[in-house]
């Protein structure tokens, strides 16, 4: 079977540098943060850490920082991002449609799928 991902708006901001509220610090006992990443090439030291769901990763220069449905925060890579998001007007149709209600949606719509119909019984 195919699945469409459901039409949800999220909030995302690009990290770009250290210093960003929602990323800290590259951190990893492991690693002195000289070496270069396997992503995109800069060193380790100009990245950032996010804790998720999921557990750390590492933001690259760059990477998505986008607030999930249930506030929830995960880095997604420039690519990805383009390919999967669009920007929202905050004042276009799609993002009214989304406050709305369920009864005001249907309201809405009833009426388009059936016409005076509805309305007369």
């Amino acid at each position: 079977m195919k699945y469409r991902k459901k039409p949800v708006v999220v909030e995302a901001e690009q990290w770009v540098e250290n210093g960003h509220q929602l990323v800290s610090s590259y951190r990893n006992p492991y690693d002195t943060g000289h070496r270069h990443c396997n992503h995109c090439n800069h060193v380790m030291l100009d990245h950032g850490w996010i804790d998720t769901l999921q557990g750390g990763h590492t933001v690259c220069p760059g990477d998505w920082i986008i607030t999930g449905v249930k506030g929830e925060r995960y880095p997604c890579k420039p690519d990805i991002f383009e390919a999967t998001y669009e920007e929202v007007e905050e004042d276009g149709p799609w993002w009214k449609w989304e406050r709305l209600s369920q009864g005001q949606r249907l309201a809405i719509l009833l009426p388009k799928l059936y016409g005076d119909r509805e309305a007369k019984t």
